[in-house]
């Protein structure tokens, strides 16, 4: 019994330390579900802290596995007396733990999922009227929050194409400047938390 509990903090453990790994990457989308994109990024501070959280999700899980995979020792009569465990001592939850703190651990290669596809608008505008700028943007940690900045980004009017990318901490617009302004795209992009640094016009 004693086992058990022993692995049931680890499981805790585990599966906790997977959810903080991807908390960075998770609360885009969240935030886009709730409407409150101002929230994107309040979480961007454990991005530092990812690799190590993964590192002990796992070493967690493997102690667990390890736990309830040894076998069982007999007592001082050379009986062996285990007690069916319950649910959440088993080793099919301990597979579904395992399963779901993987998909955290992997969420940020696939949230893109979970943003809406924009759909492209057909727009005719003078080319002397088309300017495009690179924002450099700080706080980004994932592929959620190049799309957290797309969704805000493309909200606004006279947008012609929105390129932004996490590694390189930058957003690439081409707008039409009688319908929308650097100022306004600047203050689109600072509302889903993540901060414009630097403006370059090209």
């Amino acid at each position: 019994m004693k086992n058990n509990k022993g692995s049931g903090s680890l499981i805790g453990a585990g599966l906790l330390s997977a959810i903080a790994a991807s908390l960075c990457c998770i609360t885009p989308v969240l935030a886009l579900m709730a409407g409150a994109s101002g929230v994107a990024s309040a979480f961007a501070w454990i991005e530092p802290a990812r690799p190590y959280l993964i590192g002990l999700s796992i070493v967690v899980l493997l102690i667990a596995w390890y736990q309830k995979l040894k076998p069982v020792k007999a007592d001082d009569c050379g009986c062996i007396t285990a007690e069916k465990p319950k649910f959440i001592q088993s080793k099919l939850f301990l597979l579904i733990v395992t399963l779901f703190a993987g998909a955290m651990i992997v969420f940020p290669y696939y949230s893109k999922i979970f943003f809406p596809k924009t759909e492209t608008q057909v727009m005719i505008v003078e080319e002397s009227t088309i300017q495009r700028a690179e924002f450099k943007i700080k706080g980004m940690t994932c592929s959620g929050c190049e799309e957290e900045v797309k969704q805000e980004v493309n909200k606004l009017q006279g947008i012609l194409k929105a390129e932004v990318s996490y590694p390189n901490s930058n957003a690439t617009i081409a707008f039409d400047t009688t319908k929308t302004t650097l100022a306004l795209i600047e203050k689109a992009i600072n509302s889903t938390g993540y901060k414009v640094m630097k403006t370059i016009p090209k």
